[in-house]
């Protein structure tokens, strides 16, 4: 069987912030049906990383490539009809709806003085009810709380209808429902084999639940990654997290908890 073309590749990769690197010669491939967790502790350079692959920072050295191509080459409206990015945090400065919120996202399929079409709205709807928000379509965005505004910005991710999905800490500000909800949503994704997912996480458990593989970030340079169940283990997050973790699991799902 073929394996699909990457979505994202990385040669030599380098980032840092002034004289401290965050990884060094990093070569990552991540292919349509893959869900990457991006797993490291504060300050490990995780964002930073993230910002670098979505083509928003530059490395310190190497290439990151969207489908075999730079982001210079491809340009901005290319580059956001293939790749999806979340913010840490994003905040609205003016007044509108939800519905008007989430078709921020079809802005880079949309000529530049083309409106949003019903099949735009349509397209916006469906998000906005894949997030549990469909009933909120016509509020403020500036009423919703913290939880709802984050799953507004992820259906705002799923109107663009990206093929690669980088996600920096997607379930901030959810609750437990949710933040299961939204694994499931995007797991679910990647299982058309045409979409991708790059998402940092703190809970080693669930990247071992739903992601297919790892990255582990140390903080001095060095990495490691591979398939979840090779890479999340307890002694490399004990490593990772600087504190004796233990794994615990049913036989279907494992955990991991401070020894």
């Amino acid at each position: 069987m073929t394996r699909p073309a990457p979505l994202l590749t990385t040669h030599g990769l380098r980032v840092g912030i002034a004289e401290h690197t965050f990884c060094r010669d990093l070569a990552l491939t991540v292919r349509a049906g893959e869900c990457l967790a991006i797993l490291g502790r504060n300050g490990a350079g995780k964002s930073t990383l993230l910002s670098v692959l979505a083509g928003l920072r530059e490395p310190q050295a190497g290439e990151v490539l969207l489908a075999g191509e730079t982001y210079a080459r491809l340009g901005a409206r290319a580059s956001a009809r293939m790749r999806g990015w979340l913010p840490q945090s994003r905040s609205e400065a003016f007044s509108s709806t939800v519905l008007e919120t989430a078709l921020v996202g079809r802005h880079p399929h949309l000529a530049r003085w083309e409106w949003e079409s019903a099949t735009d709205a349509r397209i916006a709807r469906q998000a906005l009810a894949a997030v549990g928000l469909g009933d909120l379509a016509q509020r403020d965005v500036h009423t919703l709380s913290g939880g709802e505004r984050q799953r507004l910005s992820i259906a705002s991710l799923l109107t663009q209808a990206p093929r690669l999905y980088l996600l920096d800490e997607p379930l901030a500000h959810l609750d437990l429902n949710h933040q299961i909800a939204t694994l499931e949503l995007l797991a679910e994704l990647t299982r058309d084999g045409q979409t991708a997912c790059v998402m940092v996480l703190h809970e080693p458990g669930l990247a071992a639940r739903f992601c297919s593989r790892a990255l582990l970030l140390f903080g001095d340079g060095t990495t490691q990654q591979g398939a979840s169940d090779e890479v999340i283990t307890s002694d490399s997050l004990s490593r990772l997290y600087g504190y004796p973790l233990r794994e615990i699991g049913d036989g279907r799902q494992r955990w991991f908890m401070p020894a």
